[in-house]
């Protein structure tokens, strides 16, 4: 609240008059500063209707910086005249001084002084005049004091012209009294507590009425996901690198997609080691191999265990070309796993999905694709550990050390697509395809976005705690 002291002489001040008066007034009688009165007018204002204010814009003239020193100390002109002896003064010595050139032009100007250019010694500055009135000055002191409605518009124009004043414009308030006037300050209470209603001294204070208009503040909502904040870099990463996106807009596959075309057996222990989701109803379409093989189980429908049945999908119909291209692909998209839930599983996760045919390709070749893929993402220590999967061979588990954990963590998985998984497709002979897959929620994948989840939660982060948490699968 403003200063109890200035609040009552406002008051006061406000009591002897009948139509009110400006705030503006008020400063200026009481010597203070205007946004002392504005301050008591809030804090009188925020008790009721105590007194009321309308808010007035009024424009008035003021000396700039410039203009108050010439107001103490004379205008440029009126200095040069005053600082050139009786012998005269040379032009350059006059130059040096701080109101010199601005001085010697405007005094020139009045005839003032005159310059002998022909002077034995060089140019020589005499004055012409004993005594001279400095109008500069004296309109400046007019509106100094108060007084500028005496100048006329032209004269304060042209002072403006010479940065000398400027016209500023002044928020000031219309004071009157309210329908509660006092000249006494009463606090008033905010909340009624118990207290008050216990004592009974509610009944002698004053309560300040509640604004059930009053907006409040607005909450700070509409920030992305961290998931989906991450999601964009990588998805942005792909596009750089000349990759297309994959449609994964099918959550429910059929077993032959998601298993038999990637080669891996109906009876095949590879098979197990996905914990599936199946579901009931329509069966879907599928195609047959030459070994004792059930269409009744690649009928059966299921939720997709991970996006490469996607990438099959994708790698026959490129074989249906007339002309093969070589293609780069890549999704990112939800897979599902008949998980137990607990501290660091879930049912579903993100996987991401780098996929790339062409003639000749090696496992060199896809160790390089992935230096290039993870220096982006500012990994750059990376280790490649032969491992086995099902539809490609050689298959390498893709290894970062983690600078935060201090220790190696697994990333990703990769290799190249068996010949027997491609053959059946109808890619032509020559073409190989190399593929790597890893979990958006991965440890050192939620590394590249860790300071996007600080910048969210507005603190600090325990990285170990991000990383045992459900969304950062370690097996994923």
């Amino acid at each position: 609240m403003a200063d109890t002291g200035l609040v009552e002489t406002l008051l006061r001040r406000v009591e002897k008059v009948d139509g009110g008066l400006d705030s503006q007034d008020v400063a200026t009688s009481l010597g203070v500063d205007h946004q002392a009165i504005v301050g008591a007018v809030k804090s009188l204002l925020a008790l009721g209707d105590v007194i009321s204010a309308d808010q007035r814009s009024s424009k008035h003239w003021e000396l700039t910086g410039e203009g108050c020193e010439i107001a103490e100390q004379g205008s440029h002109e009126a200095r040069v005249v005053s600082s050139i002896p009786e012998e005269g003064m040379p032009q350059s010595q006059l130059m040096k001084l701080a109101f010199g050139k601005v001085g010697f032009s405007k005094a020139m100007s009045n005839k003032w002084i005159r310059l002998d250019k022909g002077h034995e010694g060089g140019p020589r500055i005499f004055k012409t005049v004993e005594h001279l009135e400095d109008l500069v000055r004296d309109k400046l002191l007019l509106v100094q004091k108060g007084q500028a409605s005496q100048l006329e518009e032209k004269e304060k124009n042209e002072l403006k012209k010479r940065k000398l004043l400027s016209e500023v414009t002044v928020k000031s308030y219309w004071i009157t009294k309210g329908s509660c006037f006092s000249t006494t300050i009463t606090k008033q209470e905010t909340e009624l507590t118990p207290e008050m209603i216990a004592s009974g001294s509610w009944k002698e204070k004053k309560f300040k009425p509640y604004n059930f208009e009053a907006l409040g503040v607005a909450p700070d909502c509409g920030h992305l996901h961290p998931l989906m904040k991450v999601r964009t870099q990588f998805r942005q990463i792909f596009l750089e690198m000349g990759f297309t996106e994959m449609p994964t807009n099918n959550f429910i596959e059929s077993s032959f997609w998601n298993f038999d075309s990637l080669f891996q057996p109906q009876q095949h222990p590879a098979r197990d080691q996905h914990d599936t989701f199946f579901l009931s109803g329509e069966q879907l379409g599928v195609s047959v191999y030459k070994y004792d093989w059930k269409i009744e189980e690649a009928q059966k429908n299921i939720l997709r265990t991970h996006t490469t049945a996607v990438s099959a999908r994708m790698l026959y119909k490129l074989a249906q070309q007339e002309k093969f291209t070589p293609v780069k692909y890549f999704s990112i998209d939800r897979v599902f796993r008949n998980e137990t839930l607990d501290a660091t599983h879930l049912a579903e996760f993100h996987q991401i999905e780098g996929v790339v045919a062409d003639y000749g390709l090696t496992l060199g070749d896809l160790m390089g694709i992935l230096h290039q893929f993870f220096n982006k993402l500012g990994i750059t220590k990376l280790r490649f550990k032969p491992a086995y999967n099902p539809y490609t061979e050689p298959s390498m588990e893709v290894f970062s050390y983690h600078e935060g954990l201090k220790k190696w963590v697994e990333v990703g998985n990769s290799g190249m697509f068996r010949p027997e998984m491609l053959l059946p497709m109808g890619l032509p002979e020559g073409v190989t395809v190399i593929a790597w897959g890893l979990s958006l929620e991965r440890p050192t994948m939620i590394k590249y976005g860790i300071n996007n989840i600080r910048e969210l939660v507005g603190h600090k982060v325990n990285l170990q705690m991000v990383y045992d948490s459900p969304v950062c699968r370690l097996d994923s």
